[in-house]
Protein backbone atom coordinates (compact mmCIF):
# COMPACT_ATOMS: atom_id res chain seq x y z
CA UNK A 1 0.00 0.00 0.00
CA UNK A 2 1.16 3.64 -0.73
CA UNK A 3 1.98 5.66 1.64
CA UNK A 4 0.70 9.68 1.46
CA UNK A 5 4.61 10.47 0.98
CA UNK A 6 4.19 8.19 -2.23
CA UNK A 7 1.32 10.22 -3.89
CA UNK A 8 3.16 13.41 -3.14
CA UNK A 9 5.68 12.68 -5.50
CA UNK A 10 3.27 11.32 -7.96
CA UNK A 11 3.81 13.47 -11.22
CA UNK A 12 0.46 14.78 -11.64
CA UNK A 13 0.83 16.64 -8.18
CA UNK A 14 4.38 17.57 -7.76
CA UNK A 15 4.03 20.56 -9.89
CA UNK A 16 1.36 22.49 -7.51
CA UNK A 17 2.10 24.58 -4.38
CA UNK A 18 2.25 22.79 -0.93
CA UNK A 19 -1.12 23.23 0.16
CA UNK A 20 -3.07 21.96 -2.92
CA UNK A 21 -0.34 19.03 -3.44
CA UNK A 22 -1.36 17.47 -0.59
CA UNK A 23 -5.08 17.83 -0.87
CA UNK A 24 -4.85 16.06 -4.08
CA UNK A 25 -2.60 13.77 -3.19
CA UNK A 26 -4.99 12.64 -0.39
CA UNK A 27 -8.05 12.34 -3.17
CA UNK A 28 -5.71 10.35 -5.15
CA UNK A 29 -5.11 7.93 -2.06
CA UNK A 30 -8.87 7.45 -1.33
CA UNK A 31 -9.93 7.35 -4.73
CA UNK A 32 -7.54 3.79 -4.66
CA UNK A 33 -8.53 2.59 -1.29
CA UNK A 34 -11.98 3.04 -2.74
CA UNK A 35 -11.92 2.23 -6.65
CA UNK A 36 -12.66 -1.28 -6.82
CA UNK A 37 -15.66 -1.18 -4.11
CA UNK A 38 -19.21 -1.78 -4.67
CA UNK A 39 -21.41 1.55 -3.55
CA UNK A 40 -22.33 -0.24 -0.01
CA UNK A 41 -18.53 -1.24 0.18
CA UNK A 42 -17.57 2.36 -0.57
CA UNK A 43 -20.44 4.07 1.72
CA UNK A 44 -19.20 1.77 4.84
CA UNK A 45 -15.60 3.00 3.79
CA UNK A 46 -16.51 6.42 4.44
CA UNK A 47 -19.10 5.85 7.31
CA UNK A 48 -16.02 4.01 9.44
CA UNK A 49 -13.72 6.28 8.32
CA UNK A 50 -16.49 9.28 10.08
CA UNK A 51 -16.60 7.46 13.03
CA UNK A 52 -12.77 7.34 13.30
CA UNK A 53 -12.72 11.16 12.82
CA UNK A 54 -15.52 11.82 15.44
CA UNK A 55 -14.19 9.54 17.96
CA UNK A 56 -10.71 11.25 17.65
CA UNK A 57 -11.47 14.80 17.69
CA UNK A 58 -15.19 14.18 19.93
CA UNK A 59 -16.93 15.88 17.14
CA UNK A 60 -20.85 16.08 16.81
CA UNK A 61 -22.67 15.96 13.58
CA UNK A 62 -25.45 17.84 13.36
CA UNK A 63 -27.86 17.26 10.61
CA UNK A 64 -30.26 20.12 9.34
CA UNK A 65 -33.77 19.59 7.77
CA UNK A 66 -33.88 19.91 3.97
CA UNK A 67 -35.44 22.40 2.70
CA UNK A 68 -37.00 21.32 -0.82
Amino acid sequence: MKTLNDYMDDPSVVSEPMPLREVHAIRLMIYDETKDMTPAERTAYYNDSLKEIKGEYNLKVVSSARRI
